[in-house]
């Protein structure tokens, strides 16, 4: 039987090419063909939610061009980790919106960051009109993997960010029973508690579980310290037992899916951890799951050893051959930066 090719999802549009999560981004991915978008969420100080990778923006905005929010720089912990710079949080909408998108690795893009400060960010609804109005043109059904960022941080300075979903969601037309046609939507986290929140507002849609190669979700760290299981440990077979109760996939690092190939990169996991069995993919799909990988990437830069060529970073390496052992593990979807070559290579 032929198997069914993987979904080829923007990872923010199409950042090979333009700076992550700026409409451009994403009306370019949406021209190459792609899936799905994948738009990461966060929220303002008046509860906006809004699309950018990560609550701090000193490296993706122009924001430190900006003299009247010089005194808003701050460092913070988010999740465990010390950040300093710009936060979305302590900004309202009115105000991100006078800022500009910039290319967040311009070393290694700089083609991309040609198109630096051109473009304000994106709320959560433009995105969302966005692919609806580009599924209607193009006469297919183009899905969102909307992802939750920083659940537990954001719960703890009052926004009830699985409401907040909910509601844009339902504003925009998108919290509804997805029929033959209507575009699919996705929503992951790398916390599965927000992921429970939100599906208990009724939102119809696919839930999947963002999975790290190590460490562990904050809302476990959050709630159970030091005895938190690791992520390693949650897509073992036992935990994959308890996954498949409450979640519909896994979206794993795609040195997850490689480190189970031969003569690929090896375990993952720390000493004395429990580490995923080989066939993760398989395994999950046993107990009915999804399996989507991230993020795929022909520079050097983002290729396991055995598929880097040529000494730069920035140049691209033998990606396809990485791209095709990913695909030939039987993965249900796949983050590109290129979503040109994505289309590609897994199409």
């Amino acid at each position: 039987m032929t198997r069914r090719a993987p979904l080829v999802i923007g990872h923010r549009g199409a950042p090979g090419y333009r700076p992550e999560h700026t409409r451009s981004s994403y009306l370019l991915a949406l021209s190459f063909g792609v899936d799905a978008v994948e738009p990461d969420v966060v929220f303002t100080s008046d509860g906006v939610a809004v699309v950018r990778h990560e609550n701090e923006i000193g490296s993706t905005t122009d924001v430190e061009r900006h003299p009247e929010f010089a005194a808003r720089r701050a460092t913070k912990r988010i999740d465990g980790v010390e950040h300093t710079g710009w936060f979305t949080e302590d900004f309202t909408w009115a105000e991100l919106s006078t800022l500009r998108c910039r290319e967040r690795l311009p070393m290694l893009r700089p083609a991309s960051a040609a198109h630096d400060d051109t473009e304000p960010p994106l709320r959560l609804r433009d995105l969302l009109d966005v692919v609806r109005r580009a599924s209607a043109d193009q006469a297919r059904p183009i899905g969102v993997v909307l992802e939750i960022k920083h659940a537990t941080y954001f719960a703890r300075l009052g926004v009830d960010v699985a409401a907040a979903i909910a509601r844009e969601l339902c504003a925009a037309g998108w919290a509804q029973e997805r029929t033959e046609g209507e575009p699919p939507l996705f929503i992951e986290s790398f916390e599965q508690t927000v992921l429970s929140e939100v599906r208990a507002h009724g939102i119809r849609a696919t839930y999947v579980y963002l999975v790290e190669a190590s460490g562990s979700a904050f809302d476990l760290i959050a709630a159970h310290g030091s005895d938190a299981p690791t992520y390693a440990a949650q897509v073992s077979a036992r935990g994959l037992d308890r996954l498949a109760d409450g979640v519909d996939g896994i979206s794993v690092d795609k040195a997850m899916i490689l480190a189970g190939t031969a003569g690929r990169d090896g375990p993952v996991g720390a000493p004395g951890r429990e580490d995923p069995a080989p066939g993760i993919v398989a395994d999950a799909h046993a107990r009915g799951l999804l399996v989507f990988t991230w993020t795929c990437r022909p520079e050097n830069a983002f290729l396991s050893a055995p598929f880097r060529s040529g000494g730069d970073d920035g140049d691209f390496g033998d990606y396809a051959a990485e791209w095709r052992v990913i695909a030939d593990a039987g993965v249900d979807g796949v983050f590109v930066d290129h979503p040109d070559l994505g289309v590609d290579v897994f199409r």
